[in-house]
């Protein structure tokens, strides 16, 4: 009679939370945070759930974590990334000594999720404890993630994970053997707020017993009190959108925890009574991986000042890598800081290797920071190039062309004439015609790339190329035909916006050089840059891309002088 009684009133519990659930009418945003959410609320109907369980043995906890744990890394599309073992195995150094001085002993596992909007850290029955990449971007210490590790350390030792588990079973009435199927999200939800407390205090208490300062867990939590507040704006690019489903997982996560502001006075009080003294916090390791992806953001948006700041981080962190060099690469080119773009793109491809793009770019940097010494700065490093170096002939004879000697250019033009229809010959032609153009030899530079265009026609960039080689020999018509018979290409489509904008503004038409000339400086900032665009192209067009710009200033002055009328 007792079991029908327990049964009867689970069944009404359930039953009044689907009516409350109802009336509350609460609408969701499809988002990470929907799971949280509904996880959320199914915890608060447990916890009041009147179940009593005898703990488990601690051979059956860990067969049910390392089951679980089996089962989240087989049905989770994990988002690829080559530095997850590389921050398991620091997850694992920092977290070892701190489940050292649990009171259960346990083989505890750590795991990186590599998520960009997992912001939260969650622990499985048995020792498994995961972080997720946003999380760890947060962080500006190794003291914060000490803090987060120990804090789920204390849910499996206190057996808040293995009390979940048994939970689930007792509502989903499912035996032992068949936990398991229980949806990793029950554990990545909040416990009770007691559970939670608890989990900070001791989670603490164990950062500090290792070395690591108590402010880590304070500083952990105002970052988690700003965020919630930063993130409450309209996401305005692909980006912010991304911050925005984060805020949106933040939202879920502060409606299943405390409230940081509790949490935050509760760690001060332990501070003071155990009398903890202030400790000097330490890096961040890995801090590196997610400056990566900051740097990359930065350069993505144009803000490539910012980009360079970032990359330069991450590579005092962590040296000769070559995400970051790339990056900081790209961005100092962007800013026409072609001697530092130069170096750094050596030292990228001295550390990943070189390819035909990365050679030509270095050598186009190497040609805008000193066509004298160019060749020879190139020459040099290619005599140490590892491979076959036989591509690189043609940026060395562009330079040596460049510096006056035009001996190697026509032997590398006669060489791929020689070849004419094999595949790499058109790309040559194509290679060698732009440093015919950057010297001022237009009508080869166009013959050239006549040619390249028939054999590849599928190459977007040789048409645009050839389309400004036209433009110098003033034939602008043909150049606007040119750009409009090549393959669509995203990636030029800025230049070719540009080179359309230049035509136009020469043939004199200044409206349509105008609308082009507008949605190319939005799309590629670097048109805005007088030395960059002076450095890669001809003196026509960087007098046209200012004499436009000075337009387009006239009119905008002009409108609103006509607006305040």
């Amino acid at each position: 009679m007792k079991r029908w009684i327990a049964l009867t009133g689970i069944v009404l519990l359930g039953i009044a939370a689907v009516v409350v659930s109802q009336r509350r009418k609460v609408d969701v945003p499809a988002s990470p945070a929907a799971i949280l959410y509904l996880v959320a609320d199914t915890e608060r109907e447990l916890m009041r759930m009147p179940v009593s369980f005898v703990p488990l043995s601690d051979e059956e906890e860990i067969r049910i974590g390392d089951e679980l744990a089996r089962a989240y890394a087989s049905r989770e599309e994990r988002e690829t990334d080559p530095n997850t073992a590389a921050v398991e195995q620091y997850l694992a150094r920092v977290g070892q000594p701190l489940a050292g001085r649990a009171h259960r002993r346990l083989p505890y596992k750590f795991h990186y999720i590599p998520s960009s909007y997992m912001i939260n850290a969650f622990a499985l029955p048995g020792g498994h404890v995961y972080v997720g990449a946003w999380l760890l971007s947060i962080m500006d210490s190794e003291d914060e993630l000490a803090a987060v590790i120990g804090h789920e350390i204390e849910h499996i030792d206190h057996r808040h994970c293995a009390e979940r588990a048994q939970q689930e079973q007792a509502l989903r009435k499912l035996p032992l053997a068949a936990l398991m199927e229980i949806p990793i999200e029950i554990f990545e939800a909040g416990y009770s707020k007691g559970q939670e407390l608890e989990a900070d205090r001791e989670g603490t208490r164990l950062a500090v017993q290792a070395g690591y300062s108590a402010n880590g867990a304070v500083r952990m939590f105002e970052t988690f009190q700003r965020l919630y507040k930063e993130y409450q704006a309209t996401a305005n690019s692909p980006q912010q959108e991304l911050s925005e489903v984060a805020m949106q997982t933040l939202e879920g996560y502060f409606r299943s925890h405390p409230l940081p502001s509790e949490r935050i006075a509760q760690i001060q009080k332990l501070i003071a009574s155990e009398g903890w003294t202030a400790r000097p916090e330490r890096d961040l390791a890995v801090a590196y991986v997610f400056l990566n992806v900051q740097a990359q953001n930065a350069l993505t948006e144009h803000k490539y000042a910012q980009a360079e700041q970032i990359a330069k981080r991450s590579l005092k962190l962590q040296p000769n890598q070559p995400k970051a060099l790339e990056v900081l690469a790209q961005a100092q080119f962007a800013q026409a800081n072609f001697s530092a773009a130069a170096v750094s793109y050596r030292e990228l491809m001295d550390v990943r290797g070189w390819t035909v793009e990365l050679a030509d770019t270095y050598a186009l940097a190497l040609a805008a920071a000193n066509r004298t010494d160019a060749a020879a700065e190139f020459r040099r490093w290619m005599d140490s190039a590892k491979g076959n170096t036989y591509e690189l002939r043609a940026p060395l004879a562009g330079l040596s062309l460049l510096a006056g000697n035009s001996a190697p250019e026509k032997d590398a033009i006669a060489a791929a004439h020689a070849k004419l229809g094999e595949d790499w010959s058109p790309l040559w032609l194509g290679r060698l015609a732009w440093w015919e153009y950057l010297a001022g030899n237009y009508q080869t530079a166009a013959d050239l790339l006549s040619e390249a265009t028939q054999q590849r026609p599928g190459d977007a960039r040789l048409w645009v190329r050839r389309a400004w080689a036209q433009i110098e020999i003033r034939r602008f018509s043909d150049a606007l035909q040119t750009a409009n018979f090549g393959p669509s290409d995203e990636s030029v489509q800025p230049e070719r916006r540009m080179m359309e904008a230049v035509a136009f503004w020469q043939a004199k038409q200044p409206d349509a050089a105008l609308g082009d000339f507008r949605t190319a400086t939005l799309t590629q900032l670097e048109w805005e840059n007088p030395a960059w665009v002076k450095a890669l192209y001809s003196p026509l067009v960087a007098q046209s891309v200012q004499e436009m710009k000075d337009e387009a200033e006239r009119r905008r002055q002009k409108a609103r002088v006509a607006a305040n009328r």
